[in-house]
């Protein structure tokens, strides 16, 4: 008679950590049979240590495991083969405690029901022992598997037609084999060589199968309540069955039931919210309600963290880099014209001590420094970043376009106007503008005359009022445009929204770039 042999724990404790202990040998002998290269294998001896404490028991059969995958915020627990059944030497299958997204679980029983395995222990020992106190010789107890071929079918080719002899099928049975067949009773069966035998002996299905029956697989999911389940690991018919009952039994709940049949794939979308972890600096202090966080966000794997740029190299194998650029240019103007343009685009621009610039200077949006390097250069310094770049790019247009127009004036004064014969080469001597700075009144009586040059281009009708408002006329309808706060009366909402939008998109683009920009 052949008997399995077990493992006799004293308790849970010690249960789970022989089960962890063959889990760990059972990974680790793969890692060293396989034979694929380094760079194609699934996993390495560091990747199985750092997964133990993820490792669900599952009670099926030592080594067995359930895994969770967490792909972008969205969990996918996988089950495999498992059982919710206490046993002497494995125990039940734990209940994972964290919630899920998807559950792929086995359906191998349908909705069958185990009996208790106190009622299938005694029927086995009943059938060892009726067998026996016949008379009979042999009791073998094979796996469904195990009985086509080898050892455990050449016995019962020799015993299967002797009434005295059993054969106790103690696990599930797959259609198209021997034991499936058996168990229907046959009164012959075919032998392995092609020939046919009575099939006298007795045979018992009693199932020990490590696997989940359907009250096992209901209370399993009852407990985890995912609103995905993908059925897999069974027999079509009892799975469609498993999906009806338990469809039936969660009715109340939203919840989504696939069965699948083998290599057929199954596509689901989901949308999360992305959360983003300030660390470092940057979690130093609560923000206030609204305030803004900026910092550097740092994505490793599906986690996203917020932090100062110093702590970079902290938090992360990245390090940050400065790059200071430097660039000169062709100058020859005055410089104090250059600052004056410069004004009229940017406002802040703020002149150094020669002390801290080694000669006239002066800063555009606190961190370009223009410096004058002689009377044919200027140079510019910053320390680059996105909004910088755009700054200097805009004054490097600038002190072109200011040269263009310096050698169009002396092209002018020394040629002549174009077209009367003036000769257009180079000319060798360069003559400085004597217009230095404007007064901030002439540049508002120009910056007033563009407003209202540009409103009439709009609206047609533009006059002055009284107390320096504009009266603005269009189809019998009238606006009163304050140029000071830019608040408009109409009677004509419609009107009175064109005219305020419009002056506050002109003001825009005639009043210097606030430093706020950067």
């Amino acid at each position: 008679m052949l008997i399995p042999s077990i493992f006799l724990g004293k308790d849970h404790i010690q249960r789970a950590s022989f089960y962890d202990t063959c889990n760990k040998l059972l990974l680790f002998d793969y890692v060293k049979v396989s034979k694929v290269s380094v760079e194609d294998m699934l996993y390495d001896e560091q990747d199985i240590l750092r997964s133990m404490d993820k490792i669900e028991v599952t009670g099926h059969v030592l080594g067995a495991a359930m895994f969770m995958a967490d792909n972008a915020g969205v969990r996918v627990l996988y089950t495999g083969d498992y059982s919710r059944e206490e046993d002497c030497h494995l125990c039940a299958a734990e209940i994972p405690q964290f919630s899920l997204d998807i559950c792929i679980i086995e359906s191998t029983y349908g909705v069958q029901l185990h009996q208790p395995r106190n009622v299938r222990e005694k029927r086995f020992t009943d059938v060892i022992h009726s067998t026996i106190s016949q008379g009979g010789p042999s009791v073998v107890m094979v796996s469904p598997s195990g009985l086509q071929s080898g050892l455990s079918r050449q016995l019962f080719e020799m015993w299967c037609s002797e009434k005295k002899n059993a054969c106790v099928i103690p696990g599930y049975v797959v259609e198209g084999t021997l034991a499936k067949t058996i168990i229907n009773e046959p009164k012959e069966v075919t032998l392995m060589n092609g020939l046919t035998a009575p099939l006298n002996m007795q045979v018992h299905y009693m199932s020990f199968s490590a696997h989940a029956d359907f009250a096992q697989t209901s209370t399993f999911l009852m407990e985890l309540m995912p609103p995905n389940i993908i059925l897999v690991h069974g027999e079509a018919n009892e799975m469609g069955r498993l999906k009806q009952k338990l469809i039936t039994k969660i009715a109340d709940r939203n919840t989504k039931i696939i069965s699948l049949k083998n290599c057929q794939s199954v596509e689901m979308y989901f949308n999360s919210e992305k959360m983003a972890k300030t660390i470092g600096r940057l979690a130093e202090k609560t923000p206030e309600v609204g305030e803004t966080v900026s910092g550097l966000l740092v994505k490793k794997a599906f986690t996203y963290q917020i932090m100062a740029p110093d702590d970079l190299h902290v938090f992360s194998q990245l390090s940050t880099t400065n790059i200071s650029q430097r660039i000169t240019i062709a100058y020859s103007g005055a410089f104090g014209v250059l600052k004056h343009r410069l004004k009229q685009m940017f406002e802040s621009v703020v002149s150094l001590p020669d002390e801290e610039s080694d000669g006239p200077a002066f800063r555009v949006h606190e961190r370009l420094t223009v410096k004058y390097e002689s009377e044919k250069h200027i140079s510019l310094h910053w320390r680059s970043d996105p909004i910088i770049d755009m700054v200097s790019d805009s004054v490097v247009a600038l002190v072109l376009n200011i040269s263009r127009e310096m050698y169009m004036q002396v092209l002018y004064l020394v040629n002549g106007p174009p077209g009367f014969g003036a000769s257009h080469e180079i000319p060798k001597a360069v003559v400085e503008s004597e217009e230095a700075t404007k007064t901030e009144e002439e540049n508002n009586k120009k910056a007033e005359k563009v407003i209202h040059a540009l409103l009439v281009s709009l609206f047609g009708d533009v006059k002055f009022g009284e107390n320096g408002k504009l009266v603005i006329s269009v189809d019998g309808n009238v606006a009163h445009l304050d140029k000071q706060s830019g608040n408009v009366e109409s009677g004509n909402e419609g009107l009175k929204e064109r005219v305020r939008v419009a002056f506050q998109r002109i003001l825009n683009a005639v009043k210097p770039i606030p430093l706020s920009v950067s």
